[in-house]
């Protein structure tokens, strides 16, 4: 299939709508013809309803693409009008008009802006969900989401040896229900959470047909790869939604990297109303064979509890995987690449609401291949 190409005076707007139809993602409209992807923006949790002066900063660092990975908006409703005016008020929001004339917005969906707090495959409006969603994100008539089920998606960007693939997934269309467990732990044990493991092979995160697709998106040529989940993927110890509710599809996910022999794979989290880093060494019985980092975002405008009285930062919560401290003001998340290196360099850091780095990991794009950081 011959390549669509694009010319520098096509405006932003038009651009953003062209990738989020699919036009340049997927192995024929992989965007060769594009530069290289430098500086990718994202972030989660977004009160549609409060400011937003968050938004400053990200256009600030003028990003190529922003990817916004859940609770977008808080619907919580089965009213697709409700849906549709809480998504009219963060399309008012002066900077995130602001950030969508800078660059595309890439998007998946978590459990507020999907419609359900916690939901899965049991929302009964998660069809005509799907559709608003696609709407406010100016999806096209002829993009594949609007006929098949579930929000995924991905693209390619850049020349060959510089090339990034960017795969949003869908963890709540196809989910299974959750498993509630009692929580006995003691006050400071780090264990906060409502949910337990489930590991009946017959749940799912995400879908036979997604995972036929993700198989696909990982035997693609690319050196970087940027998976997003709306939930965290490596912590596995604090009770609230995760991919750790599910071990076995965790685990598939981390076999199915492994098998594909899929290089450069960060994964990319939010739904926390905090943020951190970690790392899954490349060692570890379920390890990839390279450092797998998972940088969580959230939230954009709605900092976490955790303070106290006096205003202070803390926190106690259980994450074995964590490299470093938790930051639970306001925040967004920053993946910057210096191609122009003999070894690219990345940096995956969180930043506050000016702009300022608070969480940061620095390495060569070696360090994500096989054999890497034993």
């Amino acid at each position: 299939m011959r390549r669509q190409r694009f010319s520098v005076w096509i405006p932003t707007a038009l651009l953003g709508a062209a990738l989020l139809s699919g036009i340049v993602s997927g192995p024929a409209g992989a965007a060769a013809d594009e530069p290289p992807l430098e500086r990718i923006a994202f972030g989660s949790c977004a009160r549609q309803d409060q400011p937003q002066p968050i938004w400053d900063a990200v256009v600030a660092m003028n990003p190529q693409r922003f990817l916004f990975i859940g609770d977008n908006i808080y619907g919580d409703s089965d009213d697709m009008n409700v849906l549709r005016a809480k998504y009219a008020l963060l399309g008012a929001q002066p900077g995130y008009r602001r950030l969508k004339a800078v660059c595309p917005v890439l998007a998946t969906w978590d459990d507020h802006d999907y419609g359900q707090n916690d939901g899965g495959a049991d929302y009964s409006k998660r069809r005509e969900s799907q559709q608003v969603f696609l709407d406010f994100f100016a999806a096209a008539a002829d993009d594949p989401r609007r006929k098949r089920e579930g929000v995924y998606s991905a693209q390619i960007v850049g020349p060959p040896g510089k090339r990034t693939q960017i795969i949003l997934l869908d963890t709540r269309y196809f989910r299974s229900p959750l498993k509630k467990t009692p929580n006995t732990a003691e006050p400071g044990e780090g264990y906060r959470g409502i949910y337990g493991a489930n590991d009946d092979p017959a749940t799912t995160i995400l879908g036979d047909a997604q995972w036929r697709w993700l198989d696909e998106q990982l035997r693609l040529p690319a050196e970087l790869r940027i998976i997003a989940s709306s939930f965290q993927v490596l912590a596995d110890e604090h009770g609230w939604e995760m991919w750790g509710n599910f071990p076995h599809e965790r685990r598939r996910l981390l076999r199915l990297i492994r098998d594909t022999q899929a290089q450069g794979v960060v994964f990319l989290s939010g739904d926390r109303h905090l943020a951190e880093l970690a790392c899954l060494p490349a060692d570890h019985p379920d390890g990839v064979g390279y450092p797998l980092y998972d940088v969580t975002s959230s939230s954009l405008n709605a900092p976490s509890r955790n303070f106290t009285k006096a205003g202070v930062r803390f926190g106690n919560e259980l994450n074995s995987y964590r490299v470093g401290l938790t930051f639970f003001d306001v925040n967004f998340g920053t993946v910057l690449v210096d191609w122009e290196a003999a070894d690219p360099i990345v940096r995956l850091q969180v930043r506050d609401e000016k702009g300022g780095v608070v969480l940061q990991r620095r390495f060569p794009v070696s360090q994500l291949r096989s054999g890497a950081g034993k």
